[in-house]
């Protein structure tokens, strides 16, 4: 059997991989490849998602109303200016599909979240990077990128999987240095971990008149990866296509619940954000003393590079899951020299730090 036409670009997308799933065999894994929260969801969380459960058959609200009315109070926002996704990864994958096709641009930095690349050729748009100073976006660089096929600008703010973020007034000189119909995109997936005064989420600019959107989650800070909730906040035009484009139910039920509950349980978040003050400098310091590259990172993990390249990487990753330690290799990111874990429970970090110890000891 034939098969059918491709549309152009799409079987030059290398599918994106998450971190390894798990392991076979008995025993217990730990999970550091994908910047979960190591402290799980909220308990009041969990019981919204239970309770929700028995109405599984009815149809979600298809606008997310009371999330979006809970994120406007607890951000200040106005809440029509507010779209719900199925993670922020939809909502980054519609901007796309909205504003960029075939001979249009997407850019980003060289050490970029993926999807930002996978997006731009699922429409036949053209994903362009620009180099990276120090691992961190280059204000300079993006804009000597920047051509009249650019159509929107990605910025990953912190960025992953470096761990760098933009100051404020950095992201302010971006913005300004793009034409005014160009959309900027401020990832902040990772917001609620920084605690430098220098940061913005990018609401403060997407707020305002120019044609800046902010993408949010709730798989990190708030553990909810597994039900995939994001949302953005723009002006009213982008929101509105974003309605037009999103599916009508893409925020199930039992997803809308549970994040309207974790928001409001301020004292886990609270905790979670604690747990990753203490851990991350302390993770941070016990690599570098076994020798490891760790640039500084203000999201809840660490990029880890190894003096032996790509080999060496990859040589430790492999020895990890022998320990049934899971960790992220960082080569489809350009970056093949490095694994990057995440900050997880006090025991895990301590486990991964023996077991690099251990490896180190005979390479």
């Amino acid at each position: 059997m034939s098969a059918p036409t491709v549309r152009p670009g799409i079987l030059d997308i290398e599918p994106y991989r998450g971190g390894n799933a798990g392991l076979g065999g008995d025993g217990e894994v730990i999970m550091l490849a994908a910047n979960e929260s190591p402290l799980g969801p909220s308990p009041r969380a969990v019981a919204a998602l239970e309770a929700a459960a028995p109405t599984a058959h009815r149809y979600p609200d298809g606008g997310a109303t009371a999330l979006r009315q809970a994120l406007a109070r607890h951000h200040d926002l106005a809440p029509d200016r507010i779209v719900c996704g199925n993670g922020s990864d939809e909502l980054i994958s519609l901007l796309v599909q909205a504003y960029a096709g075939p001979g249009d641009e997407v850019l980003y930095s060289r050490h970029g979240f993926l999807m930002y690349g996978l997006a731009a050729r699922a429409t036949g748009a053209t994903p362009v990077t620009a180099p990276e100073t120090d691992l961190t976006a280059d204000i300079d660089h993006l804009l000597a990128a920047v051509t009249a096929r650019t159509r929107i600008v990605f910025v990953a703010n912190p960025n992953n999987p470096t761990g760098s973020y933009l100051t404020t007034d950095q992201v302010a000189r971006l913005r300004a240095g793009l034409a005014p119909e160009t959309i900027l995109v401020i990832d902040a997936a990772y917001a609620e971990y920084v605690s430098r005064n220098d940061y913005t989420d990018g609401l403060e600019f997407a707020r305002g008149p120019g044609n800046t959107v902010m993408t949010r989650t709730f798989s990190k800070l708030h553990g909810l990866a597994g039900l995939r909730v994001g949302w953005a906040y723009g002006p009213a035009h982008v929101i509105d296509v974003l309605n037009r484009v999103r599916g009508p139910f893409n925020v199930n039920g039992g997803a809308q619940a549970a994040a309207l509950a974790a928001l409001g349980d301020t004292a886990h978040a609270d905790a979670a954000r604690t747990h990753n003050d203490i851990w991350l400098p302390k993770l941070s310091a016990a690599l570098r003393e076994l020798g490891l590259d760790i640039p500084p990172s203000v999201g809840n993990f660490v990029l880890v590079r190894f003096p032996g390249g790509g080999d060496q990487a990859q040589a430790a990753a492999d020895f990890l899951l022998t320990r049934r330690i899971i960790v992220r290799g960082m080569a489809g990111y350009g970056l093949a020299d490095a694994l990057r874990i995440t900050v997880g429970t006090g025991s895990e970090n301590q486990a991964v730090l023996a077991a690099l110890g251990d490896f180190l000891a005979v390479r």
